[in-house]
């Protein structure tokens, strides 16, 4: 098996977050941290990573995932599914 990612636009983001499969994930790469998006069979894993400092957020449904990346995605954000 070998790892891909591929760069995605923010208007796509809802959508892959929606078919997001179990092995899947979404980075997005802020200017001075990093969020990486994850599902399990039953929430959403939303893990953000500053300096050695991570916390994690679990949510349940997208449209709180939705809020809450809204809230701290950066206008020059670069975003990769994998």
């Amino acid at each position: 098996m070998t790892y891909q990612e591929k760069e995605i636009t923010k208007d796509k983001l809802e959508k892959i977050l929606q078919t997001l499969d179990l092995d899947e994930g979404i980075r997005i790469e802020n200017k001075s941290y990093m969020i990486f998006v994850n599902r399990s069979a039953k929430r959403y894993c939303i893990n953000t990573s500053s300096q050695g400092k991570e916390e994690f957020f679990y949510h349940t449904s997208l449209e709180e995932v939705l809020d809450f990346l809204n809230k701290k995605i950066e206008h020059a954000s670069r975003m990769f599914s994998y």
